[in-house]
């Protein structure tokens, strides 16, 4: 009786674990290995992925018959029956026609190949970020057609399409995995700072142009989509192991360190999950331009000189020597005098680091395509920001958490973005404070004119100096005493300003500003038999402005507003599905303007008995909302007091400013206190006063910035050669822009009398403004790209033409546009995956032609510049590892991309890749 219970436990249990195996190969129409293919049973949660060779084993508990789905990037999926158990297959998958057989999903929030896609995309997939040249997938962008990328620091690189670039580019939106990834107090995105570990990077898309009709307001520029592997069918552990060093004439060579992780596993056919980790860290581009832009040829002995690179130098004011002693004028003059500044180096540590970390739960209750997901991405950075000033962005932090319920039909998805700016400061009033720490701005200029007189008259000499030595003698007995970098009196106080978040005492900048925002989107094409495509869905936001007091004018507390919107879609093929037709429309409404209606159409036709032309046209309008801090900034940067036009804002930003003692008849006062308001209402404009013509202005208060943008393309596949080109127009109205202004401390502006004795006396403060040109700003320009296959080899050249009209004229009256791109573009692309066994290589070269840089911090021009980047890999099946070895800009000629930035030199590497 125990035997038959035995053996009837046993066969029982083996019939419980009895498992079907499948082996086989994975090769492309070459017969050549495709490593790393997925393969999945259809419908189920459960798959593999082959190795280096191509082969997999696969074991399930299913019974045949059953269907595996096997795909590669850079391949046509294909499906294969199974029909019994320990069957052995041999798979063929062919490689995508074209690059232009690639699915997108971004241009209509619908999957489609580009080919047929109604408006510009550019696609990075897992195939191009392999084989990218630079040190990361990020940096490898920039030899897409049409993107241009700005390098503010190792560690935050500003991707941009088209045109009015700067490196707080709120003009351009990034999603990550479907959440915006804009830093919400900042307004604009850090680059891949705390964005997405390469491991876990499945496609990124860009999207160059407006898209306001589907994504909103942030979507003016372009948009930048990166879409992460997902855990059922990309499960195991990779990781990766990337150093070499940074080169630079003004740092030297540095280590670069980069390493990742990521881990993902589906538990069963309901729950699966993932997590990643990178870790980056490097030198960061050194900036030490001295030269004064103001003065050219100017140097330290030029007693206002201010420096490029150098801060503190700012803090200047005309001293009358005559007055100050009593003498009568012309006895010894008066000059413009500037305290001594600090280099920029010994101001920052250029510690660049990147650490970031992301993880993600999906459930599938019902196993099939309703998914839950929770996503949760962090990330930490040191980094260097250049805006109005220079800021070193120390242990800023930003988190996302994301829920999400989506299947093929529908999404829904509210997340939250939050910032914490860590210890982060501005360099220039690090600077200035720092001075003022070891003496005040009044007792070193008295000191500094009392020496400047006694030396030109002789004074304890009976020689009287000439301007040159006594400005150089008084500025030696001025500067006794100045803290020195490097000692501990200097750090003492420069910890000290750095922590202190009061600019007038400090330099540092206190935000912990976030956003919360749902948004949804449902294809009801399956409700009426796929007649045609169409898509509703809407958002909704709310900000958060939590600055205390260092940024915004939060001073009582968090500021908050809302926006919201809702769209439609509808996409119809007809003509044998020769020909797509797209039209959109989408209303958004912020509480501080009046709702306003993006429409977009589009069509699309492919031609040729063998369908390889496509032809577009497109027409849409956009608009883009003012950012929180053309809302509600109020912040005194050294060069002017800037105050956003949000209505409540006016009144919240209250200064109060010293009087000369020949003001002070008039004022009544040694202090008057400003109003915000002032600076709207009761000013002359800057550009005026510098012409000798004082002008009283009266600002209006920003509105919304609008866009009507065409755009003409055509796609082809000529024989071996692969064809892609387009050309847009672009119409602004309501151009957002900023102003200065002077605010006359008692009087007002226009009044003819005590303004202008305000004026004279030295009695006003500049004030920066935001509002609307009324001038209407036009745009064009249009990209070529050709990709074939020489002999194996892929080779491709493209070229990018942009073009601001009336630049010249713009900047010759005061509009300030920050267009900052170059006018003409070239870049090229050439290598082979598969030279000889598991090898390959890769080389991209890019040619930028000059242009001039208008922001801010500061304009000029920047010089043309080349560079080849380039890579060789070599792939070692029986460890599932590849490895690599590259640089970026090999060439080691320096470059910059902005006035004020550090040269870019060159960063050389190996990495160390498994299971990738």
């Amino acid at each position: 009786m125990k035997k038959l219970f035995f053996v009837f436990t046993f066969l029982f249990g083996a019939t419980l674990i009895a498992q079907t195996t499948v082996t086989g190969k994975v090769v492309d129409q070459n017969g050549e290995p495709v490593p790393s293919a997925n393969v999945l049973l259809l419908g189920k949660a459960e798959g593999t992925v082959a190795d280096f060779d191509g082969n997999f084993t696969f074991s399930t508990s299913e019974t045949p018959p059953f269907k595996l789905k096997i795909s590669s990037i850079g391949y046509t999926d294909t499906t294969v029956d199974v029909t019994s158990n320990n069957e052995v297959l041999s798979i063929t998958l062919n490689e995508a026609s074209t690059l232009l057989d690639e699915i997108v999903i971004s241009a209509s929030r619908t999957p489609e190949r580009i080919f047929e896609s109604p408006v510009s995309v550019e696609r990075f997939g897992l195939k191009e970020i392999k084989n990218t040249t630079a040190e990361s997938f990020y940096g490898g962008l920039q030899n897409l057609k049409g993107v241009d990328i700005n390098t503010n620091s190792l560690t935050f690189q500003s991707v941009n399409t088209r045109g009015f670039a700067t490196f707080a580019n709120t003009r351009f939106l990034q999603l990550v995995d479907g959440m915006d990834n804009t830093a919400p107090g900042l307004n604009f995105v850090l680059g891949n700072l705390v964005g997405m570990n390469e491991l876990d990077v499945q496609s990124v898309e860009i999207l160059p142009g407006a898209s306001s009709a589907l994504y909103g307001a942030g979507a003016f520029n372009g948009i930048l989509f990166m879409r992460s592997k997902n855990p059922w069918d990309f499960q195991g552990i990779s990781a990766y192991v990337k150093t070499g060093l940074t080169s630079q004439d003004a740092a030297g060579d540095n280590p670069y360190y980069d390493v990742g992780i990521r881990a993902a596993h589906a538990f069963s056919d309901k729950f699966a999950g993932k997590v990643s980790f990178s870790y980056l860290q490097g030198e960061d581009w050194h900036a030490n331009r001295t030269d004064d832009l103001s003065n050219p040829g100017a140097d330290r002995s030029d007693p206002n000189y201010n420096g490029l690179n150098v801060y503190g130098d700012e803090v200047s004011t005309l001293l009358n020597f005559d007055a100050a002693a009593g003498l009568p004028t012309g006895t010894v003059g008066s000059a413009r005098v500037s305290r001594t500044g600090y280099n920029e180096v010994d101001l920052f540590n250029y510690d660049a680091q990147s650490v970031k970390a992301d993880w993600s739960l999906h459930y599938k209750p019902f196993a099939n395509d309703l998914e839950l997901i929770y996503n949760g991405r962090i990330g930490r950075g040191n980094t260097i920001y250049q805006g109005a000033n220079r800021y070193a962005v120390d242990g800023f932090k930003m988190q996302q958490h994301k829920l999400e319920l989506k299947n093929d039909n529908f999404f829904i998805r509210a997340y939250i973005v939050a910032e914490n700016s860590g210890d982060a400061y501005d360099t220039r009033f690090a600077a200035i404070n720092t001075n003022s720490a070891w003496k005040s701005n009044t007792q070193w200029f008295t000191e500094y004119a009392q020496t400047f007189i006694g030396a030109k008259l002789g004074v304890g000499t009976g020689v009287p100096a000439t301007d040159e030595q006594a400005h150089a003698a008084a500025r030696v007995v001025a500067d006794t005493g100045r803290l020195i970098p490097g000692t501990a009196a200097f750090e003492n106080a420069f910890n000290r300003v750095i922590s202190d978040g009061d600019l007038t005492t400090g330099a540092k900048f206190i935000d912990n500003t976030k956003f919360r925002h749902v948004n949804g989107n449902y294809n009801l094409a399956h409700l009426i038999d796929d007649w045609a495509d169409i898509q509703v869905g809407g958002s909704w936001r709310e900000y958060e402005l939590n600055s205390q007091g260092t940024i915004f004018t939060d001073f009582d507390g968090p500021i908050t507003y809302q926006e919201y919107g809702g769209y439609m879609q509808l996409q119809k093929k007809l003509m044998d599905d020769r020909l797509k037709l797209t039209l959109s429309g989408r209303y958004d409404k912020n509480e501080f303007f009046d709702g306003f209606f993006s429409p977009r159409a589009g069509i699309s036709a492919t031609l040729g008995e063998n369908r390889n032309h496509n032809v577009r046209a497109s027409v849409q309008q956009g608009f883009r909302n003012p950012t929180t801090q053309d809302l509600f900034i109020g912040l005194n940067v050294g060069a002017a007091i800037l105050v956003g036009s949000a209505p409540d804002n006016l009144d919240r930003d209250v200064r109060t400013f010293d009087v000369s003692q020949q003001g002070q008849a008039f004022s009544g006062s040694p202090t008057v206190d400003v109003v915000g308001r002032a600076a709207y209402e009761n000013a002359f404009s800057l550009s005026s006063v510098q012409a000798g013509n004082p002008t009283a202005v009266n600002i209006p208060l920003v509105q919304p910035e609008e866009i009507t943008a065409f755009e003409l393309g055509y796609r082809s596949q000529l024989g071996k050669f692969t064809i892609d080109l387009s050309g847009y127009y672009n119409i602004y109205d309501q151009f957002v822009s900023q102003t200065q202004t002077l605010v006359p401390l008692y009087g007002e502006a226009g009044d003819g009398g005590l303004s202008l004795l305000a004026l004279q006396n030295g009695d006003f403060e500049v004030y920066q403004v935001y509002t609307n040109s009324q001038e209407q700003i036009t745009s064009y320009g249009g990209t070529i790209g050709v990709d074939t296959k020489i002999a194996g080899f892929d080779l491709g050249v493209n070229y990018t033409y942009t073009l601001l009209e009336d630049a010249e004229d713009l900047r010759a009256r005061g509009i300030r546009t920050n267009f900052n791109s170059p006018e003409h573009k070239v870049k090229a692309s050439f290598g082979k995956t598969d030279l000889f066994k598991n090898f390959g290589f890769g080389v991209n070269y890019r040619w930028s032609d000059d242009f001039f840089w208008e922001a801010s911090f500061a304009d000029g021009d920047v010089p043309a510049y080349s560079v080849l980047d380039a890579q060789i890999n070599y792939s070692v099946p029986s460890i599932k590892s590849v490895f690599k070895a590259g640089g970026s800009n090999l060439l080691a000629d320096e470059y910059f991309q902005a006035i004020g930035s550090g040269l870019i030199g060159s960063i050389y590497y190996v990495s160390w890749t498994i299971n990738p």
